[in-house]
């Protein structure tokens, strides 16, 4: 598979560095640009790099990086332990990732990265996962996105205008307690 060198050329401009192992553009925002790259299990040096999918777009970057300073993942990984069906969907996502990025190269090991299964230890694995798969594969990458989408703006911009809103009860903010 061939990626573009046009699209590297941005990436690494996104990066501030030559992207390495990238396999595909997994996502491109509403406008074109690439936003997550799928990488190589294994760099070219021969580096295991458990990230499949990697965030490139500083806009997305830059905003998952204040949602984790505000407390999401500590408010998500909370919920992971109140809520069975969400705790379960998560360990889906990362059963997934792990098949997916073993099926290209074993690494012998079941770092997925973003924190999976147990905990939300970062965003931009999680966000970036959910944008390469759509939503229905990662449920607090999903929620990640769908924050981006509300409260950042990014919704038609970065993110697709279509994607779901992050579900709450009682009017809950996700991030704040409510259950998915």
């Amino acid at each position: 598979m061939s990626i573009a060198d046009d699209d590297l050329q941005v990436v690494a401009r996104q990066l501030g560095r030559e992207p390495r192992g990238v396999l595909e553009i997994s996502y491109r925002t509403p406008d074109g640009a690439p936003a997550v790259v799928k990488t190589a299990p294994r760099l070219p040096d021969g580096t295991p790099f458990p990230t499949l999918y990697y965030l490139t777009d500083p806009r997305l970057t830059g905003a998952c990086s204040r949602l984790e300073s505000g407390g999401v993942m500590r408010a998500m990984t909370a919920r992971l332990a109140d809520d069975v069906a969400l705790a379960a969907a998560y360990r889906g996502a990362y059963e997934s990732y792990l098949a997916e990025r073993d099926a290209i190269e074993s690494l012998g090991t079941d770092f997925a990265g973003g924190g999976m299964p147990d905990r939300v230890k970062c965003l931009h694995v999680l966000v970036a996962h959910s944008l390469a798969k759509g939503p229905g594969v990662n449920p607090l990458g999903d929620e990640a996105v769908a924050l981006l989408a509300d409260e950042e703006g990014f919704r038609g911009v970065a993110v697709p205008a279509d994607w779901p809103p992050a579900a709450s009860s009682a009017g809950e903010s996700p991030t704040a307690g409510g259950s998915r």
